[in-house]
């Protein structure tokens, strides 16, 4: 995590908290930085007039103006389950739980009650993907760079792979990375949890349409999800009309890993 998002995160932490403080060990270890980065972060954020504030002795600890709130969503009893059900099967980052806190901080009323009873019988198995690879594909994305791929297949051959990311598919609870792979100059999907290392390598990915690279597959009819919809028009014209979704085993143009 670097400073700016730090000092984003710490001010999340603490509104989610508020009114009440937290110490700067408990920061820190959500954080998972020392103390000292703590302090000198939350003294930063203090000079450049951040409302947070710091309470000497013995249950003291930082906080931040109540009043410094984000403005209010009002969700519905249902919208808040969907929301929570959601997140919960998130990938369990650092991102998804800050991103819960944010919708947490807004609820109220029956929206709370709803989203707390679904939450109070939610249990979940560790997720198979793990952490760094799923945050290293996202980033990918997301700034249009190579990525360099440590892959299993079914059979349980294992490979490096350079790729282009073109986009995402889910089915079924799986995620799948659809990308140009410059290893084997064709269109591929590969399992996020069969992936067991990803890096960027910083170099510009060379842009490949997502739904050229799922014809003639099983995913050739995916379409994006209807719940994105808002967003997707929020971002028009430059959302392409690129597919995201499809049925379990849609994992490369040609069916092969």
């Amino acid at each position: 995590m670097n400073r700016t998002a730090r000092l984003y995160a710490l001010v999340e932490e603490l509104r989610a908290a508020a009114p009440r403080s937290l110490t700067v060990a408990v920061l820190a270890a959500r954080l998972e930085v020392s103390t000292r980065t703590v302090q000198r972060d939350l003294q930063a954020l203090m000079e450049a007039g951040v409302p947070v504030r710091t309470t000497p002795g013995r249950g003291g600890g930082w906080s931040i103006d109540p009043a410094m709130t984000l403005p209010p969503i009002h969700l519905t009893p249902d919208e808040a389950s969907v929301l929570a059900a959601a997140l919960a099967g998130a990938d369990g980052s650092h991102a998804a739980r800050t991103a819960f806190q944010k919708i947490a901080a807004v609820l109220n009323g029956p929206a709370t009650a709803a989203a707390g009873e679904l939450a109070a019988r939610i249990v979940a198995l560790p997720s198979r993907t793990d952490a760094q690879v799923r945050a290293a594909v996202h980033q990918a994305l997301a700034t249009k760079t190579v990525l360099r791929l440590t892959y299993t297949d079914a059979s349980g051959r294992g490979s490096e792979r350079v790729v282009d990311p073109a986009g995402l598919l889910t089915t079924d609870g799986r995620w799948y990375l659809i990308a140009w792979c410059r290893t084997r100059q064709a269109g591929r999907g590969f399992r996020l949890d069969r992936i067991t290392a990803a890096t960027t390598t910083g170099d510009h990915a060379q842009s490949h349409d997502l739904a050229e690279l799922l014809r003639g597959s099983v995913a050739a009819n995916a379409t994006r999800p209807a719940t994105l919809d808002p967003l997707n028009a929020a971002m028009a014209p430059s959302a392409s009309p690129g597919r995201l979704t499809g049925r379990e085993g849609a994992t490369t143009p040609n069916g092969k890993p």
